[in-house]
């Protein structure tokens, strides 16, 4: 019997992306292994079945969880579903590993191999398999889109008979992808732009997008690329200097994350008070509690005459590359362990060994079992 991967249609209210796309579905055909979907699971995502050459289509979603030998994954299954898996059986996706000690405790008694891109360790081999940064691409590019939509003002300069429209100011919080993928975009678009990130040795990557940095003296840099919290003190003295960059923007897009934590609050009620009125704020982070006082995810708000937006499965809202980029990092994970049709997984190797959330009825990851108290 070929490898069965399953592709199941994603549960969560919002999400519209697919963990495979019917070009990458070729490619899992031509290792020998045999797709089967859940019918209509690409529709969100505006692919029909007819799209999916080859594939096999289950009965229903628990005969799918049943027969996978590989399940690919958006957001986490529901436990009902995760029940129905085969002992041995393989998970594959943005797994939430932080979020949910029940979850990982079905893991565990299901014997399931779940495997959680977040934890996919930060080295030059494994970039071809970051989801993070590729889904983080999409929603930089997204909150740019947002902010000129809600923007009373025009993003690029314009001159007209009367005289010339100056262009707006945007200022990005956080220069991780998200962030210079978001300064990109308002470039292009014809704003000025200023970027701040806790990290100094971002400077020249904002620079090279022709955006000025604002330097507020503090450092964060941390490990893998991320910022690490920071003191009281530190904290102190960014609002400080912050807060006039944040006064003098027509939009304010956040973006600053700390993986497995709460997002860093980072602009207080205070600065939006200071914001010109009219002045619009994207809060990218809205999912994880957010980086501004006052932000409801899926909400916009209106605070002393600023617009403060929460949006929430941001890159969703362009499901069809997001999807494909996606798809392709769930492809370069597993494929090479996909041979003549069979599973072989290597532990020796260390992107799948560092990506393992649980295993024979382990949880692997150490930094997820400190959080998890398990």
């Amino acid at each position: 019997m070929p490898l069965i991967l399953g592709v199941p249609a994603e549960t969560v209210p919002g999400e519209r992306r697919l963990s495979v796309v019917p070009d990458v579905v070729k490619k899992y055909q031509g290792l020998g292994a045999q797709v089967l979907m859940e019918s209509g699971a690409g529709l969100p995502a505006h692919y029909r079945d007819e799209a999916f050459a080859g594939v096999e289509f289950a009965a229903d979603a628990q005969a799918l969880y049943a027969a996978a030998d590989v399940l690919l994954c958006v957001q986490p299954p529901k436990a009902e579903f995760l029940t129905a898996m085969k002992p041995g059986s393989v998970l594959l996706g943005m797994l939430q590993p932080w979020g949910d000690a029940e979850r990982a405790k079905l893991l565990l008694e299901k014997q399931i191999t779940a495997f959680a891109l977040e934890l996919l360790p930060r080295i030059t081999r494994s970039q071809s398999m970051d989801a993070l940064s590729s889904q983080a691409a999409v929603a930089g590019y997204e909150c740019a889109l947002i902010a000129a939509d809600h923007s009373p003002k025009f993003f690029p300069m314009l001159t007209y008979a009367a005289g010339t429209i100056r262009p707006a100011k945007v200022l990005v919080i956080g220069a991780g992808v998200a962030g210079l993928q978001a300064i990109a975009t308002a470039r292009r678009i014809g704003a000025m732009v200023e970027a701040y990130d806790v990290r100094p040795e971002t400077r020249e990557q904002v620079e090279s997008l022709g955006a000025r940095f604002v330097d507020t003296g503090v450092s964060a840099a941390g490990k893998g690329g991320y910022a690490r919290e920071l003191t009281d003190e530190e904290k102190a003295q960014q609002t400080e200097r912050l807060a006039k960059a944040v006064g003098q923007c027509d939009a304010l897009i956040t973006t600053a994350a700390i993986p497995g934590k709460r997002a860093p609050k980072i602009i207080t009620a205070d600065m939006i008070g200071r914001m010109k009125p009219g002045a619009v704020v994207v809060d990218m982070a809205a999912e994880t509690g957010g980086n501004v006082e006052g932000t409801v995810p899926g909400e916009k708000v209106w605070i002393n005459d600023v617009l403060v937006i929460g949006p929430t499965h941001i890159a969703s809202r362009m499901p069809v590359h997001a999807s494909e980029m996606y798809a392709k990092n769930l492809f370069n994970f597993i494929s090479p362990f996909i041979k003549e049709g069979a599973l072989a997984l290597d532990w020796e190797d260390e992107v799948m060994a560092g990506c393992c959330l649980t295993h024979a009825g382990e949880l692997r990851h150490a930094g997820v079992k400190q959080v998890l108290g398990l």
